[in-house]
């Protein structure tokens, strides 16, 4: 009879789980799960860098007043409840009271506007759709804002995930928008920083301290269980290394799986891969300095631009992506426009030569800088080279490792044109395309199109005026999309509960032993 016993409990512990009394099995959870990711992050100050793996990582250390749950609505988060004025500009936001930052102190209003003066000066995003608005605080567990218009998109804007408006302490905000960076990482959230090594890992650990929220888990707001003790971020630049590492159990997460390694890999029995359609390939061209400001020159560049290739040597598997020349997703019945249509993938080197005659070239160095740190962004640099090399351009890649880029890709004088992959955003009016910071699109048609969007009396209305500026874009030759693509996510089948959103969330994640 112990015999018996001993095989079961051997059986048992072999499948992650030990014997209850009674005989019941209960399952046993590994205290740290292993995530590996493309590129080490270039900050984890989610303020002032838009990019996904800012914010994936920051999702979890900071928390917002608002942030976006499962059906893409603003859902209270830090705050607890709030009223708006018969006129629409002013917000009252009361705060959930007994919160602490993972320093031990209290959150406060003065927290709360600290953070927002910073958030406004440091965020692109923030700086134009909210930049004139006003955060007060009145007592320790009220906040004001103030805007100078009824903006309807407001707590849009506050609970988009990327350059998210992040709650830091007082003093840490204040150092910040003094111009001294965030000297520590202190958040609410339910995690902490316990150890960033560059380009190696970034560990966190469960933050005891954490006050759950009264509502159930969906997307970025509701309960987060902080279910593993350890969540470590593991910078593996290498897609093949990336995926020998989950299969032999080194990853149980690995992001950014290769999407030419779907269709051989999807029957593995022993891994889960999940596709969503995510977002848009874009390239975006300077528009302020050298041969690369005068219009004919871009509009050149997009004449050449075939994206069924572009689209293909990104993603390698034609079932992950969809060629559409939308930035919105094309499934949104109020966002979703091919406006512009006439110029998306035109395929026509001839057009394109005769454009850059006009435009007067005389085979000036058109830079395209990228990383390898994304597979998907470095292919379709390559793919696009090639393209304008048999248009008759002069172009020249520059590989950098991710946080050079993304220096090299906000100075106007350092590129010409760059790619990159961009999320879905709640409305289109967070798009990186629209922000003088991102690639230096500085030209009125885009302040006017996104306030004729922001005023709009109907939706009607709105999405008419958004099909407008999509259409300048094109015209303008500022940027193009050349697709939308899933994302493929590579987990063990020993995980749970890792849920996708505009990225990966692991809060309520474990793995079994």
């Amino acid at each position: 009879m112990k015999k018996a016993y001993g095989i079961l409990a051997l059986a048992a512990l072999l499948c992650g789980a030990f014997v209850l009394p009674g005989g019941a099995l209960a399952t046993e959870y590994r205290e740290e799960m292993n995530i590996a990711i493309t590129a080490n992050p270039p900050s984890l100050e989610p303020h002032s860098v838009n990019s996904n793996i800012v914010g994936a990582i920051g999702s979890h250390i900071y928390e917002p007043l608002f942030a976006m749950n499962a059906r893409h609505e603003p859902t209270a988060v830090l705050a607890e409840s709030y009223d708006v004025s018969a006129d629409g500009k002013v917000y009252t936001i009361k705060l959930r009271r007994g919160v602490k930052f993972h320093n031990g102190q209290e959150m406060k209003a003065a927290d709360v506007t600290a953070s927002m003066v910073h958030w406004l000066g440091a965020s692109g995003k923030a700086k134009a759709l909210l930049g004139d608005t006003v955060f007060t605080a009145d007592g320790d567990y009220t906040v004001t804002m103030t805007m100078p218009e009824a903006y309807g998109d407001a707590l849009s804007v506050l609970a988009a995930p990327v350059q998210f408006a992040a709650v830091y302490p007082r003093a840490l905000a204040e150092e910040a928008a003094a111009g001294k960076g965030l000297s520590a990482c202190v958040g609410t959230g339910p995690y902490r920083l316990k150890e960033w090594k560059q380009d190696q890992y970034v560990l966190l650990e469960r933050y005891d301290g954490y006050r759950q929220p009264a509502v159930e888990s969906s997307g970025f707001a509701g309960r987060k269980g902080a279910l593993t003790e350890r969540l470590c971020f593991r910078v593996v630049v290498d897609p093949a290394t990336r995926v020998a590492g989950l299969q032999t159990g080194q990853f149980d997460v690995v992001e950014d799986f290769p999407a030419d390694r779907y269709a051989e890999l999807a029957g593995d029995t022993t891994l889960k891969l999940r596709a969503k359609t995510s977002g848009t390939l874009n390239m975006f061209l300077n528009t302020t300095k050298g041969i690369m400001a005068n219009r004919k020159m871009r509009q050149a560049i997009l004449a050449a631009m075939n994206c069924s290739d572009v689209m293909l040597a990104s993603y390698g598997e034609p079932d992950l992506y969809i060629l559409d020349p939308g930035w919105c997703n094309p499934d949104d019945a109020l966002w979703g426009s091919d406006a512009g249509r006439e110029y998306y993938n035109q395929n026509n080197p001839e057009k394109a030569k005769k454009l850059l005659a006009e435009a007067g070239y005389e085979n000036e160095k058109i830079v395209l800088v990228t990383t390898a740190d994304y597979a998907e962004m470095y292919n379709a640099t390559l793919a696009v080279h090639d393209q304008l090399r048999k248009a008759g351009i002069n172009a020249e890649v520059q590989s950098y490792d991710f946080a050079t880029f993304m220096e090299r890709r906000s100075d106007p004088d350092k590129f010409s044109l760059f790619i990159t992959s961009n999320g879905y955003n709640m409305t289109p009016v967070q798009l990186a395309v629209l922000m003088k910071n991102w690639a230096g699109l500085d030209v009125p048609e885009v302040p006017g199109g996104i306030a004729a969007i922001r005023r709009a009396a109907s939706p009607e209305e709105a999405s008419k005026a958004w099909a407008e500026l999509q259409r300048f874009l094109y015209e303008y030759g500022a940027a193009i999309v050349f697709g939308h693509y899933s994302d493929v996510f590579g987990e063990s089948a020993r995980t749970e509960g890792v849920d996708l959103q505009r990225f990966a969330l692991y809060w309520n994640a474990r793995v079994t032993k």
